[in-house]
């Protein structure tokens, strides 16, 4: 993100649009620099599911394992549907990443102090919530094991397998 700023300081002083460009991405609360980066996480988490999920692989394996996916036949038809869905899940994770990836900026426009809005906000946001999320399935699955049970089933924890 700081590329455009670099690039634009160079010919500043020769363009009012170089000028411009230079200041948007050296200030994390330009609109430009906001929409720039939003777009940039909706891009590259689409590039990267594209390369980590391979559907044609996993249609090939549920066919080699006799699987199927109820109404589709296998083969293509289940590594098209495999995609169709992968792309619906995508964009609207995607747009949530970027929302997340954003959001300092927003408090910031707000009257937060910078540092406790870069702190707080975006991927340590992400980082905190997963933190949470994998010790709350350590908890669960420590107290399984011990079999509380009674202490289980009372409980408001949501990622309950059984």
């Amino acid at each position: 993100m700081f590329l455009p700023a670099i690039i634009g300081l160079q010919f500043a002083e020769n363009s009012d649009f170089f000028q411009y460009i230079a200041t948007s991405f050296s200030n994390m609360q330009s609109w430009l620099y906001n929409v720039t980066f939003a777009v940039l996480i909706i891009a590259f988490t689409f590039f990267y599911t594209a390369i980590t999920v391979n559907p044609n692989k996993m249609a090939d394996d549920m066919k080699r394992n006799n699987g199927f996916i109820p109404g589709i036949k296998p083969g293509p038809e289940t590594s098209d549907f495999i995609s169709n869905v992968m792309d619906r899940i995508t964009l609207p994770g995607s747009i949530l990443l970027a929302v997340v990836a954003i959001l300092p900026a927003f408090a910031m426009m707000f009257g937060i102090n910078q540092s406790f809005a870069q702190f707080y906000g975006g991927t340590s946001l992400l980082i905190m919530v997963g933190v949470i999320l994998d010790t709350l399935q350590q908890i669960e699955s420590y107290l399984l094991m011990r079999h509380y049970d009674g202490m289980m089933k009372s409980g408001k924890i949501k990622g309950r397998s059984v």
